[in-house]
């Protein structure tokens, strides 16, 4: 076992010969339609990892998600904890278990062509969670040294901003615990993504009074109230769009910083009746170069100057999440990156990831943070969705090698 941290041949072999485990895994977690929103069938998802830990003799902890005082939720939502190894020094491989809603019938009904496993979730990121715990069963079943150990973290509400998964381990101090560092399995399509934009995700809501078109004069047009406000939005939007970010994404077109204004939109009742009501959404989306308290004081400053001058209106911000950024250069990163090159043969390039990322929740810990997975991005949420196993193995292998390079005794 000396030897083995140098050429790792041991450890791609036990990998490999835990594919069909893999397999079964991931096909035993897509057939749980855990769909977000709402959140359902989050304990059948809780049961099956809590089995899979017990039958290959893992330690397991579930943490339940706790609601805030005088709300109530029926989801079940929990937080599966495990690892190997011993020691403070702490490696996380975290990922999630909730997928986005279904859209076609039988795309929780897993199926696998060749080598290539169908199902909703199946790249985003089930097929992830896989790589990540097989990863821990072969070092350990190598009995791989370690200074210190693997966290192996399975959350829930990633896809709705992860108040119930990770915000909760962080609201309640229990994320990052001794952390050197975090991986997650996102379908980064053979990047890895190093950063993440931040979000502050708000509905509009605009009061008027309801009238006849024939008696207009007595009725107060929401809508064109609305366009009051679109407008200043849209001046605070040209200003942020004229800032670039220094991470790398594709195309170039995409460094801006954005800011989509009604993504969803809803007013009146009729043609004929003056609109009591016009709702629609805001989406703010900052570079980790930007301040978030900042912009998200600048975007909340619009709607009350727009109540100043006589508008009415309500603000709900439902999604709020922090941007982060990781460098290329620390050990974490020139580890990943030095083994995605090793089993793939292919260097990887660093990105940014265009939405949220979970990593974020380590970053604000001070540690580094980084995506990489089996899955591709592009069909992750689409009607297709599949994952190709034999990347559910490369990425066991390679998160395997990070371990035990990252880990290795002095």
């Amino acid at each position: 076992m000396t030897e083995l941290t140098m050429n790792f041949t041991d450890l791609d072999a036990c990998v490999r010969s835990l594919r069909n485990e893999m397999i079964e895994f991931t096909s035993e977690l897509v057939a749980i339609a855990s769909e977000n929103p709402p959140g359902t069938a989050y304990p059948d998802c809780v049961r099956a990892i809590e089995s899979k830990l017990r039958a290959l003799d893992l330690p397991c902890e579930i943490v339940k998600y706790r609601p805030p005082t005088r709300t109530r939720d029926d989801s079940g939502a929990a937080i599966v904890l495990s690892g190997v190894g011993a020691g403070r020094r702490t490696l996380y491989f975290s990922g999630h278990y909730d997928v986005v809603p279904v859209t076609t019938a039988g795309q929780c009904t897993p199926s696998i062509k060749g080598k290539t496993l169908f199902g909703r979730g199946s790249a985003d990121m089930k097929g992830g969670l896989a790589s990540m715990l097989y990863a821990a069963v072969a070092l350990r079943r190598l009995r791989v040294p370690l200074d210190g150990r693997i966290g192996l973290v399975f959350v829930p509400d990633e896809e709705t901003g992860g108040h119930r998964g990770s915000g909760f381990l962080a609201a309640t101090k229990r994320l990052g615990t001794n952390g050197i560092g975090m991986l997650t399995p996102e379908p980064t399509s053979g990047v890895i993504w190093n950063a993440n934009r931040g979000a502050i995700t708000a509905r509009v809501t605009v009061h008027g009074r309801e009238a006849h078109v024939g008696l207009l004069h007595q009725g107060q047009n929401a809508f064109e109230d609305a366009i009051r406000v679109v407008t200043r939005l849209q001046r605070l939007a040209r200003r942020v769009g004229r800032r670039r970010t220094q991470f790398k994404v594709t195309p170039d077109a995409a460094r801006r910083s954005l800011m989509l204004i009604g993504g969803r939109v809803e007013a009146g009742s009729n043609f004929n009746v003056v609109p009591s009501r016009c709702v629609f959404t805001v989406d703010r989306r900052m570079n980790p170069e930007e301040d978030f308290e900042a912009e998200r004081q600048a975007l909340l400053t619009v709607f009350e100057q727009a109540r100043h001058d006589g508008v009415k209106l309500d603000v709900e911000v439902f999604q709020e999440g922090h941007p982060s950024g990781s460098a290329e250069g620390a050990p974490l990163a020139r580890a990943l990156s030095t083994h995605v090159r090793a089993i793939t043969g292919k260097p990887p390039r660093f990105e940014m990831c265009p939405g949220l990322l979970e990593i974020r929740f380590y970053a604000e810990q001070g540690m580094p943070a980084y995506a990489y997975g089996p899955g591709l991005l592009s069909i992750s949420h689409g009607p297709k969705e599949f994952v190709d196993t034999d990347r559910i193995v490369e990425c066991a292998a390679i998160y395997a090698r990070v371990a035990a390079s990252m880990l290795k005794p002095a």
